[in-house]
């Protein structure tokens, strides 16, 4: 009854420092430093051995929290591991992990054995206890972060054999992981408490992880249950979490039943149900999307209460003996996972190219490996607490290095494709328009009587000479000999402002990548015949004009708002929209009120990245927003230049 009147008090102790844990996460992140980083050195900080925010007695009170997290992070696990993703090269993916994995647990074991009478917590125990303790440690070291793969290669764009290769080893690594730290946990268990390791044990093992496998199916029925319902997105996502919770509370009662009642203790594996119950959703349902969703918007909440407890539970006393052998651990790592890779490439016949950079994207861990580390500290009260620091201390070392091995080795492989820089802006507004057809011709001409610099292109073929004769286009028309980026910068592409892109959609979508990767520009819009093709534009950031429904909307925007549209057409000469970057430095964090300006132009929006202001006169301008402005054209022609460059005030 004291534990619960006291636990409101401790939830909003705890909700106080995650908060401030958030903030330091970010501060982290903005270092180029991970978020997990900056949630440990918080719950670290406001812990029972530094400021004592959070006592002992309340992180013991909180362990269901790392339980739900524990339940999340196993479901995230079965959810990165999607078939369809990783068939293609599955012979070449399973071959590497297995050797990795071989290596990793064999060399793992035999070097923190090796350093047994370095590490305080295991110079007491015999030998084969701390063979079993080796083991357990050796099988963490398998882990990896899909979360964190998933996050760069995304980042860099990056895609090919070697992205796929990396991003299948890793998340089958942290789906097997979990089924080996179960049996090294269990043969630990064993080797502790004195129980002879026979067939009869191996037997019983065999029986924990089918049960587990089991009810991890029954458990993706009663997901699927909760994820038909048609409740709301919030509903679900706590009655998962409970679920997970549940998962288990299930398998702690059936540990002490059995132990009470029979001559043997059977555990459920609660990460592996959780696991499998994950994956059957991800592969086998309809509802993969909406469970990937639910987990995606879930997690950074997770991630910061777990890491953040993780770090209160640090002991700072443990924590400083154990850095020499995490760093020696983090090394020895590293070294098994480069003979691991490399072997495993070799006998996939992957290249030599590819063999020397595999181990760099293996190196990070995050989630799995923590959340395993803090299993292993509630199953073995005592010197559990030590072993979860020194792998914790570890798993840092090897979250902070591993980003930085990873994107290294993405961009050697010639793998990435990141968004160029986009050239200053020289004070001409130039588009260049790729295709020659009648509506390119028109644009070019309407965007020259509003003084753009306009150059029009299309590819050189025996169709296109005939197709000039036709057009009698007025405009030089340049004759590209290919779509490559040498041909682009015979335009002076880097300076341009803005492309259109009227070309058949292959050689659009061809050209949108190259203008993405070379020249940074951020206006490219696009004339798109098929719809199914429109998420690939989209990657590129796109403007999409589609001419069947572009007719629908102009309709029903002429019915709606007359005036409006015909003031988007053109049609209406007296008035005029443009958009505006504002470059001039002495109109930074100026409000809109204080600008004088003239009084038949008016601001509509600002859009700042990726947020449009609703603009009113207190709104402050920044440098790069994009102002749009409504009046007549001398006067926005005057508005434009003050915003481009330093002049002088307008003024009414």
């Amino acid at each position: 009854m004291e534990f619960l009147q006291q636990l409101p008090l401790f939830l909003l102790n705890f909700s106080l420092i995650a908060l401030a844990s958030w903030q330091i996460g970010r501060l982290f992140a903005h270092f180029n430093l991970p978020k997990i980083s900056g949630y440990l050195f918080t719950g670290l900080l406001a812990g029972p051995f530094v400021l004592d925010f959070a006592s002992a007695e309340v992180i013991e009170s909180l362990r269901f929290i790392d339980e739900i997290s524990l339940a999340f992070i196993a479901f995230a696990a079965g959810s990165e591991l999607y078939l369809p993703e990783i068939r293609g090269r599955l012979r070449s993916i399973g071959l590497v992990t297995a050797v990795i994995v071989f290596v990793t647990v064999l060399g793992g074991t035999l070097a923190v054995f090796l350093l047994a009478d370095f590490i305080p917590f295991m110079q007491e125990f015999p030998t084969s206890s701390q063979v079993a303790i080796a083991l357990m440690a050796a099988t963490i070291m398998v882990a990896r972060s899909p979360s964190v793969a998933i996050a760069l290669i995304n980042e860099l764009r990056a895609r090919g054999p070697f992205t796929q290769l990396a991003l299948g080893v890793t998340v089958i690594s942290d789906v097997l992981v979990i089924v080996f730290f179960a049996v090294s946990a269990d043969v630990t268990d064993a080797v502790l408490t004195g129980v002879p390791i026979n067939l009869g044990l191996l037997l019983l093992l065999a029986l924990e992880l089918l049960l587990s496998v089991g009810v991890g199916l029954a458990l993706s029925r009663g997901l699927l249950e909760v994820l038909n319902r048609n409740w709301q997105m919030w509903v679900k996502t706590a009655v998962i979490l409970a679920i997970g919770f549940g998962v288990f509370l299930l398998s702690s009662w059936l540990r002490d039943y059995t132990h009470d009642n029979f001559p043997i203790e059977i555990l459920l594996e609660p990460l592996l149900i959780c696991m499998v119950a994950s994956f059957i959703i991800n592969n086998y349902s309809k509802r993969r999307l909406e469970f990937s969703e639910i987990l995606h918007d879930v997690g950074p909440y997770v991630y910061v209460a777990f890491f953040t407890l993780v770090g209160e539970g640090l002991k700072l006393e443990i924590l400083a003996q154990v850095w020499p052998i995490a760093l020696a651990l983090a090394l020895i790592r590293v070294v098994v996972i480069l003979i691991g890779s490399f072997g495993g490439g070799l006998l996939a016949g992957d290249s030599m190219k590819s063999n020397r950079h595999k181990w760099m994207v293996f190196v990070t861990q995050a989630g799995v490996a923590l959340g395993l580390a803090k299993e292993a500290a509630v199953e073995f009260p005592g010197w559990g607490d030590a072993f979860a620091t020194t792998i914790i201390a570890m798993v840092v070392i090897n979250e902070i290095a591993g980003p930085i091995l990873f994107k290294f080795a993405l961009n050697r492989m010639g793998e990435t494709h990141v968004q160029a820089d986009s050239a200053p802006f020289d004070g001409v507004r130039d588009a260049i328009i790729l295709g020659l057809s009648p509506q390119s011709v028109t644009l070019a001409r309407q965007l020259k009587a509003h003084h753009w610099q306009v150059r029009l292109a299309a590819l050189d073929n025996e169709k296109m000479q005939e197709r000039l004769e036709l057009l009698d286009c007025p405009l030089e028309v340049h004759l590209l000999p290919d779509l490559t980026a040498e041909a682009l910068t015979s335009l002076e592409a880097a300076q341009a402002d803005s492309f259109v892109l009227m070309l058949p959609d292959a050689q659009n979508l061809a050209a949108c990548e190259i203008i993405f990767e070379h020249f940074g520009t951020e206006t490219v819009v696009v004339h798109l015949t098929d719809r199914s093709l429109r998420p690939q534009f989209q990657e590129f950031g796109a403007l999409i004009v589609e001419p069947e429904t572009a007719v629908v909307s102009l309709l029903e925007q002429f019915v709606r708002a007359p005036s409006a549209s015909s003031l988007l057409l053109g049609t209406d000469h007296r008035q005029e929209i443009v958009e505006i970057e504002l470059r001039n430095r002495d109109l930074d964090g100026v409000s809109l009120r204080d600008l004088r300006l003239p009084l038949d132009v008016l601001v509509l929006t600002v859009r700042r990245g990726q947020q449009t202001l609703v603009s009113h006169g207190h709104t402050q301008l920044k440098l790069g927003d994009k102002v749009t402005l409504y009046g007549v054209p001398e006067r926005l022609n005057e508005v434009m230049l003050r915003f481009e460059a330093q002049t002088a005030p307008l003024t009414d």
